[in-house]
C-alpha cells in the first residue's frame, strides 16, 4: 500500500489483491500445449508429407512448457501465450480441427487479462476497482473498510460487503494501521454516525 499515481489519477493507497484463477488458467495453457503436441506429433507419423512444421512446432512448444515448469517450480510468473500462439500457427497447417486456431490466438490473447491481478485505488474522494470495466464508488457508500491480517473488508451501506485477500508483500501491521486509520477518516466525514 502506498500513495502511488495510477489510470492518470493519484490514488493515497492501492491496494492488490490476490488473484486466485492464475494456477487454473497455467494448468488450461500446459494441457492445451500438451494436447496440442500429442496431436502434431500424431501428423507428423502418420502424414506422408514433410513435417517440418510439426517437428518445429513440438520443439517449440516443449521448450516453452519446460521452461514455464521449471519457471513456476521458482515461484516465478509464468504465461503459457507464447506456446499457445505456436501451437495456433500450426493447427492451421493442420488437415482437421483448423478451427483451433481461433480458440489458441484469443486464449493466447486472453492469458495476460485473466491473470491480472486487482488492485483497489483510494484517494479523498473516490474508491475505483480497476477491473475491465471500472468501477467507481464514493465514500458515502461505504459503512466500514478494513484491513486487517491480509484481508480487505469493504462494507457497504446497503449490507453488501466485498472481502479479499491482498497480496503478499512485505508491508508490516503498521502500515495496515496507517490505513484502517485513513479510512476510518475519510468515512467519518462523510457519514455522521460513528464506523463499526
Amino acid at each position: 500500500m502506498q500513495s502511488i499515481s495510477l489510470w492518470r489519477m493519484i490514488y493515497q493507497y492501492v491496494v492488490i489483491l490476490k488473484n486466485k484463477n492464475t494456477r487454473f488458467i497455467d494448468m488450461i495453457g500446459l494441457l492445451l500445449g500438451i494436447m496440442s503436441v500429442i496431436f502434431f506429433a500424431l501428423e507428423l507419423v502418420t502424414s506422408h508429407q514433410p513435417g517440418l512444421a510439426y517437428l518445429l512446432g513440438i520443439i517449440a512448444i516443449l521448450a516453452i512448457l519446460v521452461w514455464n515448469l521449471v519457471q513456476s517450480s521458482k515461484g516465478k510468473k509464468v504465461y503459457y501465450s507464447r506456446a499457445l500462439l505456436v501451437a495456433a500457427l500450426v493447427w492451421m497447417k493442420m488437415p482437421y480441427f483448423q478451427w483451433l486456431t481461433f480458440v489458441f490466438i484469443i486464449l493466447a490473447l486472453l492469458e495476460y487479462q485473466a491473470k491480472y491481478s486487482l488492485e483497489i485505488g483510494f484517494s479523498d474522494k473516490e474508491i475505483v476497482i480497476n477491473s475491465l470495466f471500472k468501477r467507481r464508488y464514493q465514500w458515502a457508500q461505504f459503512d466500514n473498510i478494513l484491513l486487517k491480517d491480509g484481508l480487505l473488508t469493504l462494507d457497504f451501506t446497503n449490507n453488501r460487503i466485498i472481502q479479499r485477500e491482498v497480496e503478499d508483500d512485505e508491508e508490516n501491521e503498521a502500515d495496515e494501521d496507517e490505513f484502517n486509520a485513513w479510512c476510518r477518516k475519510q468515512l467519518n466525514q462523510v457519514t455522521p454516525h460513528p464506523v463499526k
